[in-house]
């Protein structure tokens, strides 16, 4: 592996395999989710309906356990001195390789950008499947982006058809009355026109009973601004899911719900509809930096800090895209950092990624590194330095969505569900300040911001409530617990103080589903060997780390906090 690629690696993986505290055989298991003397996954149903911690193992790019490929190169791009800008020429190579036809695999090429410096002033765009943008590198020697505009953009866009969500083709009523969470199958009115290999949505509704029942449609206003409280409306879930096994009224598909389908908030359905989004898609192997005025600054405290926001956000916003990636890219100076995963996004694999000092105000909507609001997202081996929401999935987002291995350091806020009743998320391994609870009036109402999340084997700081008709869970957390910002029960916490066994949730119920194989495919040798003390003074000084990094050593802003204006 390139050095550049053990960034996230090295740096990470040395703070869980020191802290993981004992011997893995030495540890104690979950009462949820254990070996079994046969060594097969027990799940132990916490709640008298029959719901389970869903298994997170879809999660990634092809559902999970899929080696990332290595495209051929198609078309190559020299850097050239003296250009103002390159997003022409770098959009010329692009376009060059989607009017390619498609191997057997569903891939037409990379687009390799030599080594060196490339002015974007505004986005590179793909709109075709099958295209990789791939560097030489994500150290200040390798391959550099900057985006020169001034104005608030991605420097790399994917996205397919205008129409992300497709064409509804059919929708069958579900008719059982309850399916909980962690469940896969549904028993519908009529099966007729539906079969396996369709792609469907599990439609949880969520009607204004429900909402009144779990109190948010009477969220106490925000004290200094009442009017910025919005109460909460009826909203859907779509659980976006392919069709494996149809026997009579029995429908089952690939991937588990985080939220239960329960008759009494809404008729609940299976739509049917027909997917346009593109896919095979990846970004890899260079680094984006972002130009901006250094003039612009704001104070924390005592601190003045660039706050410059007329500047590139991203590296790459994906939308209306599924099976893509982006691996071994590192980011510095941007509004936010390395990855937006869009709303109508599915099955991408965010891997040994950095997200190096942002520059904006240190406020509400900003700095969010690893922004999740697509599902089945994988985000593992990642780092983030001077984020606020480090590691964040957005509003009514329907999971599973997984952070595997990542460290946030200096963060200036929580990783976090962000608001309203994002479900069914794993932060596995991860060390940061994190929280999963009821933020009320703080944004604009974000309200019950998570519900059905794991915290597993995890360190740092962690609030961790439970939701009415839900719950979330804290299982071998190390660190220190924290009171919500408002006081609501407890979660389910489990063996804190000390890590459990397994140690990696998402990895042991990778391998049960497909076996030790893809576990080799997902993990790097550092993970399978504990080898990565001869890479990690490399790795800091690659990162920029002026010191040994740590827990976070930035308190989260309580009017800061507040401030979250998504």
């Amino acid at each position: 592996m390139r050095m550049e690629s053990w960034l996230a690696v090295g740096v990470i993986l040395g703070f869980f395999l020191a802290l993981s505290g004992v011997d893995a055989a030495d540890r104690p298991t979950s009462k949820l989710v254990y070996p079994a003397a046969d060594g097969k996954l027990t799940y132990q149903a916490y709640s008298a309906q029959g719901d389970t911690i869903p298994d997170f193992s879809n999660c990634g790019y092809g559902g999970g356990g899929v080696l990332l490929p290595d495209v051929p190169v198609r078309v190559t791009v020299q850097p050239e001195a003296g250009s103002g800008d390159d997003r022409a020429r770098l959009q010329a190579a692009i376009d060059q390789v989607a009017a390619m036809p498609t191997d057997g695999d569903g891939f037409r090429g990379a687009v390799v950008l030599r080594r060196g410096l490339y002015r974007l002033s505004k986005p590179l765009d793909i709109r075709a499947s099958g295209i990789v943008v791939r560097g030489e590198g994500s150290d200040e020697k390798g391959t550099v982006l900057l985006g020169t505009g001034k104005k608030i953009f991605a420097l790399i866009s994917v996205s397919g058809p205008a129409k992300p969500r497709g064409v509804t083709i059919s929708r069958h009523e579900i008719i059982d009355a309850y399916a909980p969470v962690g469940g896969r199958s549904f028993h519908v009115a009529d099966a007729a026109g539906i079969g396996v290999g369709d792609t469907v949505f599990v439609v949880r509704h969520g009607n204004a009973d429900w909402i009144h029942y779990i109190g948010m449609d009477h969220i106490k206003p925000r004290p200094a601004n009442p009017s910025s409280t919005r109460q909460w409306k009826p909203f859907d879930l779509k659980f976006d899911r392919v069709v494996t096994a149809i026997e009579g009224s029995r429908i089952t598909v690939d991937a588990p719900i985080a939220c239960a389908v329960d008759a009494r908030w809404g008729g609940d359905e299976i739509v049917k509809f027909s997917d346009t989004r593109i896919e095979h898609v990846g970004v890899e192997r260079l680094r984006a930096d972002s130009t901006f005025d250094p003039g612009v600054t704001a104070k924390l405290g005592r601190k003045s800090y660039a706050s410059d926001e007329d500047h590139a956000h991203f590296l790459v916003s994906f939308d209306s895209v599924k099976n893509a990636w982006v691996r071994d890219v590192v980011t510095t100076h941007m509004y936010h950092g390395v990855a937006l995963f869009g709303r109508n996004s599915k099955w991408i694999t965010a891997q040994d990624s950095a997200a190096l000092d942002p520059v904006s105000e240190i406020t509400g909507g900003r700095r969010y590194p690893f922004n999740i609001e697509g599902q089945l997202i994988l985000v593992q081996r990642c780092y983030a330095r001077e984020a606020r929401h480090a590691f964040a999935v957005g509003a009514r987002v329907p999971g599973p969505n997984v952070f595997l291995d990542c460290l946030a350091d200096r963060s200036y806020n929580t990783s976090e569900p962000h608001q309203r009743w994002s479900v069914g998320g794993l932060f596995d391994n991860v060390q940061a300040q994190m929280a999963i609870q009821d933020r009320q009036w703080m944004g604009s109402g974000h309200g019950w911001a998570g519900a059905n999340y794991v915290v597993w084997n995890s360190s740092g700081s962690l609030v961790c409530q439970r939701p009415p008709t839900a719950q979330n869970f804290s299982i071998g957390f190390t660190g220190k617990k924290r009171k919500g910002a408002f006081p609501r029960p407890d979660g389910y916490w489990e063996s804190e103080g000390i890590h459990v066994s397994p140690r990696s949730l998402y990895l042991a119920q990778l391998q049960e589903r497909l076996g030790s194989r893809a576990v080799a495919q997902t993990t790097t040798p550092a993970e399978r060997t504990g080898e990565v003390a001869a890479v990690q003074a490399a790795l800091r000084a690659m990162a920029g780390a002026s010191r040994d990094l740590g827990p976070d050593t930035a308190e989260p802003d309580a009017a800061n906090a507040d401030d979250d204006g998504q």
